[in-house]
């Protein structure tokens, strides 16, 4: 294998990083990596009806947000339709491709005459051997590729294996358009080529693909460089991924609370595998990254396994870098911007590190970690739920004046100092110690629900733990 491997990803900008594209970038990225090499990124933007900036700018964002990183600048295959036509013109005067100038009407009656005469519905190739001269004045042709009628075009892939598909069931496709705009088949060759690309990873639906694109580059005179189509995703129904299964772009999975590193992992152990192992850091990742690994079904996508590798992560992560995926989530969920106007107060971003070891501990996503969070920011008096009101009876609300008085005395608002007072108390009352637990963690929180009650003891301070107590006791 050659020392210098260009890898691509070559995304269409109609919509936001779907995530079989986040894949498919991802496995660019880790097999440019464990070879040394560049991955290029190239915007597949010549569908001008179609193709947004707004797109442009989501695919980008969702690369970032995953650390997937290109060289150079991205490219933009619009900007080279004069190359394309270059391209396509070399071809002409080579022989290896021809002007065609039936018009759209007399292509569909061919191709219903094929069906008609149990043929398969292609172009005949009536204009493929006819002398230029005969060309009607006033019409614009497209210009198709001379494909060959015999033998057959390999494609020898690195996931599929051996491809072969007979000549005669590649017709003479476009190459250019009445328009003068290149198909995507050309565009892609030429750019490939252009760009030095040595390997082609991309998904499993493009194999059809593969043998046109061949013929174009025998045609050119250009090596052809080695493929790899990737099995598709699907859902938990077997099912390609869609819109029905829920999120299918990253940067839904950003306001999901899940971790770019947690995406990476899980995204890398869809249709590749090391062994037994599940959790990979980036590096092994990298190091152990190959198309030989790369299985040829389609791989379901589980979104609990995402849910628990996340989990994983969130708990692995250091707090302060935590803080700042979290800060990232907030920007991109419901109430989140309210909340990043609580952090940013001063004080309160020191607090909500102080909480994080406990409250990573019970969340999988940052989502989560936000709903259990939440008692930081709200107000007094706190709304409660319903668990918190069956547990406020009048017995509880007698517990939390009896601690209120207690804990008013403790010295140092450490844990132990705290447990050890909230114990005695339980001991001096005969009371087990979730009795007294529950009514403190509903006046601390609102919630019947919490991380545990002497982190969130902490988080609040002295102050704001007392008057939350105060207000509910009796």
């Amino acid at each position: 294998m050659p020392q210098d491997i260009v890898t691509r990803f070559a995304p269409s900008p109609t919509g936001f990083l779907h995530i079989g594209g986040a894949r498919t970038a991802l496995f660019n990225w880790l097999f440019a990596k464990h070879h040394g090499g560049k991955m290029l990124l190239r915007i597949e933007d010549t569908d001008r009806a179609r193709s947004t900036q707004e797109a442009v700018d989501a695919i980008v964002d969702g690369l970032t947000w995953l650390d997937l990183d290109w060289d150079g600048e991205p490219v933009s295959q619009f900007s080279r339709i004069k190359r394309h036509k270059e391209a396509v013109e070399q071809m002409v005067a080579a022989g290896a491709a021809y002007r065609c100038y039936c018009s759209a009407e007399e292509v569909d009656a061919m191709r219903e005459k094929a069906r008609a005469e149990g043929r398969p519905p292609r172009y005949d190739g009536t204009w493929r051997d006819r002398d230029p001269s005969e060309a009607p004045a006033g019409v614009d042709p497209v210009i198709r590729l001379k494909a060959p009628r015999d033998g057959e075009t390999v494609v020898d892939d690195m996931v599929q294996g051996r491809v072969v598909i007979p000549n005669k069931d590649l017709d003479d496709f476009v190459l250019m358009r009445s328009d003068g705009t290149p198909t995507y088949m050309l565009a892609v060759v030429v750019d490939d080529h252009d760009m030095g690309v040595t390997h082609i990873i991309r998904g499993v639906d493009h194999l059809t693909n593969a043998a046109r694109q061949i013929l174009i580059f025998k045609a050119l005179g250009w090596d052809v460089p080695a493929m790899a189509h990737i099995p598709l995703i699907h859902g938990p129904d077997g099912a390609k991924l869609s819109k029905r299964h829920g999120a299918t772009g990253a940067e839904a999975y950003r306001a999901m609370g899940y971790l770019p590193q947690a995406m990476r992992n899980y995204l890398a152990r869809l249709g590749w595998s090391h062994g037994d192992e599940e959790i990979m850091a980036l590096d092994d990742m990298i190091r152990w990254f190959g198309m030989d690994a790369v299985g040829q079904s389609a791989a379901r996508f589980d979104f609990k396994k995402l849910e628990n590798l996340n989990g994983h992560y969130m708990r692995a992560t250091p707090d302060a870098e935590l803080l700042d995926h979290w800060k990232i989530c907030l920007a991109h969920i419901e109430g989140g911007k309210e909340v990043l106007g609580w952090f940013d107060q001063p004080g309160n971003e020191s607090t909500a590190l102080a909480a994080l070891p406990g409250l990573k501990e019970r969340a999988k996503t940052l989502v989560e970690l936000t709903d259990s969070a939440s008692y930081l920011w709200r107000q007094r008096p706190l709304d409660t739920d319903e668990k918190a009101d069956k547990i406020l009876n009048e017995d509880a609300r007698q517990i939390l004046s009896d601690l209120h008085g207690i804990l008013s005395t403790v010295g140092d608002w450490q844990s132990e100092p705290l447990e050890e007072a909230v114990k005695a108390y339980a001991e001096t009352k005969e009371l087990k110690l979730g009795k007294v637990a529950q009514p403190l963690r509903a006046a601390l929180t609102g919630r019947g629900t919490s991380p545990g009650i002497y982190d969130v003891l902490i988080a609040l301070g002295r102050n704001e733990a007392l008057e939350r107590i105060k207000d509910q006791a009796a």
